[in-house]
């Protein structure tokens, strides 16, 4: 068991980046509607975060990956929606999603600007928000004055939780930083915890997302 991950390992040492641009893509890839429903973004960078402490990929270059992405991808969803207005919420694909897209919008018009601050940590609306911020108006600055501060806490909590795991166990069950057993005992242990996140994700995702094969389409 102690050399399954040995290749993932040496590979991603050797190829540390591919692995921040497939953090980048996951943050990215996460926040765009519909896709965002089916790419386990968080699931990837907790994951990949697991890395940090062995020296494998660095901390800093981790979070701004992360961040980037998520700028990027709900910058590129809220431009949509601004340019597009209201008509983008009654278009495909986001017909195919009218419980999401309504819960999206009540969410916005019940927290105004702080929605886009909110929803970044609300898996289910995460995707969704930015969009319909833009279609509903809101403007270009108070946007980014409120994504860019909740990105900012958004990533940091998304890494640290993978990095804070495995330094506890190198520092209280005396794992060595660069023996392979140790490093492999703390990477299931990380990978574990983020399948099991994802999994919870996938079904408050799936609960939320329970009456949409039932609903007509918007339009």
């Amino acid at each position: 068991m102690t050399s399954i991950l040995d290749p993932f390992i040496e590979f991603v040492s050797a190829h540390a980046w591919l692995a921040y641009l497939t953090l980048f893509l996951a943050a990215l890839l996460e926040a765009v509607p519909v896709v965002g429903s089916v790419v386990p973004g968080s699931t990837i960078i907790l994951a990949l975060s697991a890395l940090i402490p062995g020296g494998e990929l660095r901390l800093q270059w981790v979070l701004l990956a992360a961040a980037l992405g998520a700028v990027l991808g709900d910058g590129s969803a809220y431009w949509i929606g601004h340019k597009q207005q209201r008509e983008i919420l009654s278009t495909w694909p986001l017909t195919n999603y009218p419980r999401v897209v309504e819960e999206s919008e009540t969410f916005f018009r019940r927290f105004g600007t702080w929605a886009v601050f909110l929803a970044r940590f609300v898996p289910p609306i995460r995707a969704f928000v930015p969009v319909t911020a833009g279609a509903l108006g809101m403007a270009p600055s108070r946007f980014y004055a409120v994504n860019i501060p909740a990105i900012l806490v958004w990533a940091p909590a998304h890494v640290l939780p993978g990095v804070l795991a495995v330094s506890a166990l190198h520092e209280y069950a005396g794992l060595p930083h660069h023996e392979h057993v140790g490093k492999h005992i703390w990477m299931f242990t990380v990978v574990g915890v983020a399948i099991i996140v994802g999994l919870a994700i996938w079904a408050i995702r799936r609960r939320h997302g329970s009456g949409v094969a039932t609903a007509k389409p918007r339009g």
